[in-house]
C-alpha cells in the first residue's frame, strides 16, 4: 500500500486566517467527490476559508490552481483521478498534471496541495478517496499537507 510510512495527518492544525481553494477535477465522480470530502472536512477542522472550483479534468489543475492562487488564495488543494487505460494517454496526463503543478508552487511561491491519485484501476481510486471502507484519505493528505505549508511559509516570512 503506498500509505506505508506516511505521517499523520490527522493532527490538529490552525489553518485560522488561511483561505484555501480545492480545484478539483471532474473525471471518476465517486472517487474524486471522495477526495473532495476528505479534504473539506480537513479545512472546516482546521478553521481555514475554502471554495472549490470544479475542472474538466486533471489536465487543467495547473492552470486553474494558479488563477486561483494569483486571486489571492493562500493556498490551492489540487484534486484529481487519473486511471490507466491502453494507449500513453495516461502517461501525458499525468506528467502534465504533475509538472504542472510544481510549476504553479514554485511560481506563486505558494503551497499547492496535491491530491491527483494515478491509478491502475478504479478499485485503488475507491481504496484511497477516503470512502466508507477506503483504507486512505488522499482529500484530507493533501488539505492537510497544503495547510502545513502554508503556516510554515507564513512563519518564515514573518
Amino acid at each position: 500500500m503506498s500509505g506505508a510510512g506516511a505521517p499523520d495527518a490527522a493532527g490538529a492544525i490552525d489553518g485560522s486566517g488561511l483561505n484555501v481553494v480545492i480545484v478539483a477535477g471532474t473525471w471518476h465522480e465517486q472517487i474524486t467527490d471522495g477526495l473532495i470530502a476528505g479534504a473539506q472536512r480537513t479545512l472546516e477542522a482546521a478553521g481555514a476559508t475554502w471554495s472549490l472550483v470544479r475542472v474538466p479534468g486533471s489536465f487543467e489543475l495547473p492552470v486553474v490552481s494558479k488563477a486561483a492562487l494569483e486571486s489571492g488564495a493562500d493556498a490551492v488543494v489540487a484534486l484529481g483521478v487519473i486511471i490507466r487505460g491502453g494507449t500513453p494517454h495516461f502517461e501525458y496526463v499525468s506528467a502534465a498534471a504533475t509538472d504542472g503543478l510544481t510549476r504553479v508552487a514554485l511560481d506563486t511561491g505558494k503551497p499547492v496541495g496535491f491530491g491527483v491519485l494515478t491509478l491502475d484501476d478504479e478499485a485503488q481510486g475507491i481504496d484511497r478517496a477516503g470512502l466508507p471502507g477506503s483504507r486512505e484519505d488522499k482529500g484530507e493528505e493533501a488539505a492537510h499537507a497544503a495547510l502545513a505549508t502554508a503556516i510554515t511559509l507564513r512563519e518564515l516570512r514573518g
